[in-house]
């Protein structure tokens, strides 16, 4: 998804979604450098979330499940 910066607002950025609608989000969600104009890309880092669920896991199971 990609949302471009529409302007700031005291703690928060408005941005415009892809759809057009409007929203505003906390300003320090964003990348630091981003500007009013800027479009920014958010993903999903699937590969990540899974290295991050098994470490999540096994720290889990070492404390839990130790025999």
């Amino acid at each position: 998804m990609k949302i471009t910066i529409d302007r700031f607002e005291e703690e928060f950025a408005i941005v415009e979604l892809e759809n057009g609608e409007i929203i505003e989000i906390p300003k320090v969600i964003l990348p630091i450098e981003a500007k009013e104009g800027d479009v920014v890309s958010i993903t999903v880092e699937k590969t990540e979330t899974e290295e991050r669920k098994k470490r999540i896991q096994n720290k889990f199971d070492r404390l839990f499940c130790s025999e």
